[in-house]
């Protein structure tokens, strides 16, 4: 037999032992009463990456240790353990704990920051519901505000940016859902309702995100609705509408003199002219 197929049948076997060693090890532990032992034994499976030996074991450990010296120890590393297992939700949970039992401790800087880390992980994509994003949002700006100085406040502004980046995102995709759906709900000859609704959203975030990357997709949302809602106007409405339609794609050409939609906004300043002029 040669060493390589050798070592196939040798190493499954090993790894298996080794497991099935430490499963049993885990057990004796487990029903142990000796906290001490059962202490270094967690400590021992967070350092080694076994965070679910970790958790279960430190989720009793956390009360038994409590007054005791190792109680911050004991609460930080069971967050860190849950963190490190992907149950962010838990983690986040568990560093808020220790920062409010030992907003002075050793470890207060990082739970503080973790808490934010822990949700900022958690965040859904953009197309989903936010309310974690604006979750991992306040907690970092708690983080900031009390560690001005703190040794993760670079990142936790970038996260910060990032965040708030899918916040806007968020607000595009609905805008820009509005926008697709055009005359498809409502009495759209008396109002377009979808339209408007674009308008007010990307205004909306305009307003609240000042300086985001997606200005002028913003921007291009509005005139375009703008423009739709003129054409689909009653005849009481549709002078009024125009103009405002016309002054949007003035205002857009002003501002995004060199856009890909200029030539867009140009075809709607004509078309509007039609109107106005009379």
């Amino acid at each position: 037999m040669d060493n390589k197929r050798h070592l196939k049948i040798i190493l499954p076997v090993a790894l298996s032992m080794l497991l099935t060693g430490c499963a049993h090890e885990y057990n004796q532990v487990f029903k142990t009463s000796d906290y001490d032992y059962k202490y270094e034994f967690a400590k021992e499976s967070f350092a080694r990456g076994k965070y679910t030996y970790a958790v279960t074991l430190l989720q009793d450990l956390v009360t038994m240790k409590k007054g005791t010296s190792d109680a911050q120890e004991c609460l930080y590393m069971l967050a860190m353990a849950e963190y490190g297992e992907r149950d962010y939700e838990a983690a986040a949970e568990t560093f808020k704990k220790y920062y409010q039992s030992y907003p002075r401790g050793f470890y207060a800087e990082m739970a503080s920051f973790y808490v934010g880390q822990s949700l900022y992980m958690s965040t859904p994509e953009p197309r989903l519901d936010q309310s974690q994003t604006v979750a991992a949002i306040a907690a970092f700006q708690e983080y900031r505000d009390i560690f001005p100085d703190g040794k993760l406040k670079a990142v936790a502004e970038q996260r910060l940016m990032e965040l708030q980046d899918k916040l806007v995102e968020k607000e595009y995709l609905s805008a820009k859902l509005y926008y697709n759906l055009g005359s498809y709900f409502g009495n759209c000859t008396s109002g377009g309702n979808n339209y408007e609704a674009c308008v007010v959203t990307s205004e909306n975030a305009l307003n609240e995100y000042p300086y985001t990357s997606l200005r002028e997709d913003f921007s291009i949302l509005i005139m375009k609705s703008k423009f739709e809602l003129a054409q689909m106007s009653v005849e009481a409405k549709k002078i009024q509408r125009y103009q405002d339609a016309e002054d949007e794609c003035y205002g857009f050409i002003n501002q995004y003199p060199d856009s890909k939609e200029r030539a867009t906004a140009e075809k709607y300043i004509a078309k509007c002219k039609e109107f106005t002029k009379e």
